[in-house]
């Protein structure tokens, strides 16, 4: 199976050789270097093969980890003609896509994802980025890959928790794009290989089409973001590790539901339906916010915010989403503290 966007394909299945005609740098984490890497190589062919591994989670997810793929690369005299390969999850993903959009002005990278969020979300689209003191992926750059390869197979050896956090990216896409989607998960068994393949394949083909229409996120591709804008505030005030990505998602969809119901823009059936979704999956719903003023300031911060006007992805039933711009600070402040 293949999605093919403007400039490269997305390959599901069992990952197929790779050539390249110049040097090839890997980049990976221990883990995954440990269970994986072996495979890789036996699949690779190049001039000259490089492997980096870098301390894996989203702490690490910063300019000194940039600077030491940018460091290999030049110690092994990578040029215009080398190729970066993303091996790992989504934070091994965002880096090296970054890192091969500035080494010499950009060269081709290619993502393999592990990881089930990595697989669904981050890997397709050609955004990159780190993360610093003012919060989640505010460093990067557009930078899209040569190819991307999804194999499920790699999902074998993920930890349960980190699986149930890829299931959060699913959902919020089903809640935005595909109510009949969204249907079909309250069912799914996850441990059927193929019912597996089919749900990756129809979440990147959702995220696949968003892309090809704004790949810049100019307008629809925000959407994507449902969930994020609080998400990624949890996730820099808690600490970046203490939630997995898919897990401050999955409570940023309860607080923006929480908003969208509010507005009178789902039922409370719908809230009560997303909310059990997240629950069977081990998804967490609830957090405890310390101080709200940081919390709301932080809001002004998020990478859709202009001219500090402040805008929401939130559901409009199920299968759709709206862009809200209006929303006042008082109301926010009352959502705020039913989280407190």
């Amino acid at each position: 199976m293949q999605i093919i966007l403007p400039n490269y394909p997305i390959t599901f299945g069992a990952l197929p050789n790779i050539s390249h005609k110049g040097k090839v740098l890997i980049i990976t984490n221990p883990k995954i270097a440990g269970l994986h890497l072996q495979f890789l190589l036996s699949k690779l062919q190049a001039d000259e093969i490089y492997c980096l591994s870098l301390q894996d989670g989203e702490y690490y997810k910063n300019m000194q980890s940039i600077e030491l793929i940018l460091e290999s690369a030049f110690n092994h005299r990578l040029d215009r003609n080398s190729l970066m390969i993303a091996f790992g999850g989504g934070v091994i993903g965002d880096m090296v896509g970054f890192a091969s959009g500035i080494f010499m002005r950009g060269i081709d990278f290619i993502q393999i994802p592990t990881t089930f969020l990595a697989q669904v979300d981050s890997s397709v689209g050609g955004k990159t980025g780190i993360n610093n003191q003012f919060g989640k992926n505010l460093i990067g750059v557009f930078h899209q890959p040569k190819a991307v390869y999804i194999d499920t197979q790699f999902l074998k050896t993920l930890p349960k928790r980190e699986f149930n956090a890829g299931i959060a990216e699913i959902i919020k896409m089903a809640i935005c794009f595909d109510k009949d989607f969204f249907t079909s998960l309250k069912t799914i068994k996850w441990e059927d290989s193929k019912n597996l393949l089919e749900c990756v394949y129809r979440a990147v083909n959702i995220k696949a089409q968003v892309v090809k229409e704004d790949e810049k996120e100019r307008g629809i591709r925000a959407a994507l973001n449902y969930g994020h804008t609080f998400g990624h505030i949890i996730e820099a005030q808690s600490g970046y590790g203490h939630y997995l990505h898919g897990e401050a998602i999955s409570i940023g969809m309860v607080m923006a539901n929480t908003l969208a119901l509010r507005l009178n823009l789902i039922t409370q059936k719908q809230y009560e339906e997303i909310l059990q979704i997240l629950q069977q999956n081990n998804l967490p719903t609830t957090y405890a916010i310390k101080d709200i003023s940081s919390f709301y300031q932080s809001f002004f911060l998020d990478k859709k915010s202009i001219n500090n006007t402040l805008k929401f992805i939130l559901p409009k039933g199920i299968g759709d989403f709206i862009f809200k711009e209006d929303v006042s600070k008082d109301l926010l402040i009352e959502i705020l503290k039913e989280f407190q």
